[in-house]
């Protein structure tokens, strides 16, 4: 394949937005890169190579889409703007290997597109520069979807990104923190200063590598009632982690609540941004025994 013109260049990324005559839409959080250094460092901390089946999300006018079509066997590139489909024809019209379907991933049936366009025979990983406006119920969504994503690589706001890294006791850490760390491990690859978009953001962003653990961080035997404690637990980060209990659970529960947490040994005038994924799945365990879930 003779090599194509770098799309992610201030001169070319003009040249194509010129020639579709494409407005940027403030709704979709559209943003695109024009850095080409940080595009081969973002396909470097997926380790995406011919080994590799990625999906993107939100692929633009296709800057990071080639760089992992020339480093993985398939591309899949889900975009919500229909005005981008043909922009991506275009450009992309000298990779194969790459399909660009328009979809919205929070409604798209990941599953089946996955199942229709990947040979089941490569690993499967996720590689985006996500909408800032929309980062988190993306991230939710794909790890809900019970498909087994060996990475994801997302580009994000640097302050969403310090929130899934964050440890306990630290004012980032929250619900987001260990709903992500409890099946991944989680670290930031590098920043992105805003002056790399076109047109630039109001943020700067960063990239999040997590990668899917063998075993989850803690052991939870009711997955529902470990989120729905950890969620309430973080309702009113002022509150003592008892009164965000008893607001969750109920007046009339406090002495079954009270028994759970001596039984967990946790006291409660903790704050819930104190506990470990650990201590949440301890208590979700002495919890369920009071018969609260």
């Amino acid at each position: 394949m003779a090599e194509q013109p770098r799309i992610a260049t201030p001169s070319e990324t003009s040249a194509i937005l010129k020639r579709h005559g494409f407005r940027f839409k403030k709704s979709l959080g559209q943003n695109f890169l024009t850095n080409p250094q940080i595009l081969t460092r973002i396909v470097a901390a997926g380790d995406v190579g011919p080994d590799d089946d990625v999906i993107e999300i939100g692929p633009g006018i296709g800057a990071l889409t080639q760089y992992l079509a020339e480093a993985a066997h398939q591309v899949l590139a889900l975009e919500i703007d229909p005005r981008l489909i043909p922009v991506l024809a275009d450009t992309l019209a000298g990779y194969p290997n790459t399909t660009v379907v328009e979809a919205d991933v929070l409604k798209a049936d990941l599953p089946t597109l996955i199942a229709d366009h990947f040979d089941g025979h490569h690993q499967l990983k996720v590689v985006a520069n996500l909408p800032y406006y929309i980062t988190t119920p993306i991230l939710m969504h794909l790890m809900q979807t019970g498909v087994a994503f060996e990475r994801l690589v997302v580009m994000m706001q640097k302050e969403v990104a310090a929130r899934l890294v964050a440890q306990p006791n630290s004012k980032d850490y929250g619900s987001l923190s260990i709903a992500i760390q409890q099946t991944m491990d989680v670290e930031i690859a590098f920043e992105v200063n805003r002056n790399a978009f076109v047109p630039a953001p109001n943020v700067d962003s960063a990239i999040i590598k997590l990668s899917r653990r063998q075993t989850p961080r803690a052991e939870v035997t009711d997955q529902a009632a470990f989120d729905r404690l950890v969620r309430g637990s973080f309702v009113s980060r002022r509150k003592t982690l008892w009164n965000n209990l008893v607001n969750l659970y109920g007046k009339d529960q406090k002495p079954l609540i009270q028994a759970a947490l001596d039984a967990s040994e946790i006291p409660a005038s903790s704050r819930a941004e104190q506990l470990s994924i650990s201590d949440f799945a301890t208590l979700t365990t002495n919890l369920s025994h009071q018969g609260l879930s």
